[in-house]
């Protein structure tokens, strides 16, 4: 803890104080980030990064959808990036929601009369579907980027699991081995930039931190029959990270009538930064997505007036 008065810093050092940031209900600091349009915003977009990042690699996605008039939010969640909290790890993963919708509570309040969206990649996609599961009547659609919906079955074995419970009560800091970046993208640049990004987090997975990915998983497997709010799921059918059969399952069992599965053919974790191809057809169905169930802008019943009024008045 820093020192009584002392400002309080970035893990990197930076005074949080030079930094968009909000203080958690636990009175940890969170980097933010927002990507405002020019003209007024249609609608608030809230982007829950995965485990192990932080929110800066979501530029290129925040860029698209402020392009079209859409105010973009995120902020690094607690452990991860620039945001305070020890490195990857948590006492429950429902402090990742509740800190999500406290940053979109706030934005509504500044903005209350515009739909809110959730996008969200991996873990961020676990976060966006119990984040959307705590207020279905509060937001117009998720998008959900190789969401983590099922632990893969290769980790999630009834030994394994069983295994994982008892280390977790003996030795919970044990580590499990750290995300391995070759399977983020098959983009080699994109490998790279992510294994030189410092804000990210390149150590091994507690298995405490492995225990509340499985009770996320689980949840989220209980929920899923009574979702009903709009989703867009992409995933990659070569994705070793986060098993596209939950996504399957998700988009197979869920209640929305509002649902949509693109599977990319040979597809790696990171979607929106895998093949430059990829990339751009990620840019354009999110992007696309989201305008789609835009409500029409005030301008438009305006102007069918108008037209009625013209002629009535022939």
């Amino acid at each position: 803890m820093p020192e009584p008065g002392a400002p309080r810093r970035t893990p990197q050092g930076v005074p949080y104080a030079d930094l968009q940031h909000i203080v958690n209900a636990d009175g940890l600091h969170l980097f933010c980030r927002y990507w405002e349009p020019a003209g007024p915003p249609r609608a608030l977009v809230f982007v829950a990064h995965g485990a192990g990042e932080h929110c800066g690699p979501y530029d290129e996605i925040a860029q698209r959808l402020k392009e079209l008039s859409l105010l973009v939010f995120a902020h690094d969640h607690v452990g991860h990036g620039q945001s305070e909290g020890e490195r990857m790890n948590i006492k429950d993963f429902q402090v990742y929601i509740r800190d999500s919708l406290q940053h979109i509570d706030l934005m509504k309040s500044r903005y209350p009369d515009l739909p809110v969206f959730i996008v969200g990649h991996s873990m961020g996609g676990a976060i966006s579907i119990l984040t959307a599961c705590e207020r279905p009547a509060d937001f117009a659609g998720v998008v959900l980027i190789a969401p983590m919906v099922q632990m893969n079955p290769e980790s999630a074995t009834p030994f394994k699991v069983f295994l994982a419970k008892v280390l977790n009560h003996m030795v919970p800091s044990l580590s499990l081995g750290s995300i391995e970046s070759k399977w983020v993208s098959r983009d080699k640049k994109q490998v790279e930039a992510y294994d030189a990004d410092e804000l990210n987090f390149h150590g091994g997975m507690r298995v405490s931190f492995g225990m509340q990915l499985m009770g996320a998983a689980a949840r989220i497997e209980r929920e899923i029959p009574s979702i009903t709010w709009p989703f867009l799921l992409l995933h990659g059918d070569a994705d070793k990270l986060c098993d596209i059969r939950g996504s399957k399952m998700m988009c197979e069992k869920a209640a929305s009538t509002d649902k949509k599965l693109k599977v990319y053919e040979g597809g790696y974790h990171a979607l929106h930064h895998d093949l430059p191809e990829v990339a751009e057809s990620v840019l354009k169905e999110v992007s696309g997505w989201i305008t789609e169930r835009l409500p029409a802008t005030t301008q438009q019943p305006q102007q069918q007036q108008e037209k009625q009024q013209q002629q009535e008045g022939s």
